[in-house]
This record gives C-alpha cells, sequence and structure tokens, in this order.
C-alpha cells in the first residue's frame, strides 16, 4: 500500500513539474518574444493603460514623428499617474491629444472605446501600444471589437523580471485570453 501511494505521489509530482515547464516555456514563446507589427502611418495611436514603463513618451513621440494626427490615451488611473498626466497635457499642432477612462478598465474597455471613437472620427486604422507580452492578448481583444486595420507595437523596453514574475504574467495573460473567448465579440 506504501509503494503505491509513493508510485501516485512521484507520479503526481513529476505532471505537475511537467505541466508547469510546458507552462512557462509555451508562455515564453506566446508572450516574451511576441511579435509586433512594422511601424506605419495610421489614424490614431491607442495607449492601452498599464505601468508607467515609457509607453506615453513612447506614443507620443510616434505623433511627433508623423505616424498619427491623433493620440489617445487610456487613463484608469484617473490623476493618480504623473506621466499619463503629462501625456495627457500634451499639446502639439501636428497632433491632437485624448485622455479616456475606460468603462470597464480593462482591455476590452480600451477596444470599445477605441471603436467608438474610431466611428464618430472615420478611422480605419490604429497602432495599439502596450507592453510586448501583452501585445497577443490585445490583438485578439481588439480584433474582436475593432473592424479597422491594426498595428500593434510593444513600448521599447526590456523586462527584467524573476522566473516567479514571468510565471505569473503567462498565467495573467493565458486567463486573460480565456476570459476574452468567454466573452465572445464586443457589441
Amino acid at each position: 500500500m506504501a509503494r503505491r501511494r509513493q508510485r501516485f505521489l512521484l507520479a503526481a509530482a513529476l505532471a505537475v513539474m511537467t505541466t508547469a515547464t510546458a507552462l512557462l516555456w509555451g508562455g515564453r514563446i506566446i508572450y516574451s518574444n511576441a511579435p509586433e507589427d512594422p511601424l506605419r502611418p495610421v489614424d490614431a495611436i491607442v495607449v492601452l493603460g498599464g505601468e508607467n514603463d515609457g509607453r506615453v513618451p513612447y506614443a507620443v513621440s510616434l505623433a511627433e514623428q508623423g505616424l498619427a494626427r491623433q493620440v489617445v490615451i487610456s487613463n484608469p488611473h484617473d490623476a493618480r499617474d504623473p506621466s499619463t498626466n503629462e501625456g495627457c497635457a500634451t499639446t502639439d499642432p501636428r497632433f491632437t491629444v485624448t485622455c479616456v477612462a475606460p468603462h470597464p478598465a480593462t482591455t476590452r474597455g480600451e477596444a470599445q472605446f477605441t471603436r467608438t471613437l474610431a466611428v464618430q472620427n472615420g478611422w480605419t486604422s490604429v497602432l495599439v501600444v502596450s507592453w510586448r507580452y501583452h501585445l497577443p492578448r490585445a490583438r485578439y481583444i481588439f480584433q474582436r471589437c475593432f473592424d479597422g486595420d491594426l498595428t500593434m507595437h510593444a513600448v521599447p523596453r526590456s523586462y527584467d523580471f524573476s522566473l516567479a514574475k514571468w510565471g505569473y504574467v503567462y498565467a495573467y495573460q493565458t486567463a486573460g485570453f480565456v476570459k476574452a473567448a468567454l466573452q465572445g465579440r464586443c457589441l
């Protein structure tokens, strides 16, 4: 009986380790090295909310280079993020900056306000700026909500995460994919 229990525990431990290893390698392939699209002129640049990692100044610099005449900054944090607030206060005769609080404060909420703004402004193309590891899920959600041309681009930065942090990121992004699949297309 004890031997049978030992074999079961060993098999269970191996199954857990194999699954964890597969998830980490799968996450590395899908999220850490997520492909991004080449930059090109678009109707608007949409900056997804998140970490203060330089995405807002990066998006503004892309507009300064002439990639778009409109920058939309997702501002789910209201007045709590100085970088976002600075970006929202940007004035430049070459482009307009609009800040929007998404409802709900999720990637889907951001895709929904992008669709609404696109209809209101006649946009047919947008450039979405976010973390590299968020791009696959953001693309999936935006494709379900926005019918125009999407360009997905990561803010240029490195991610010096521990193995545990990467594991969390992979699990979070994968759970987000499952949630998006269950939610279906935006109405």
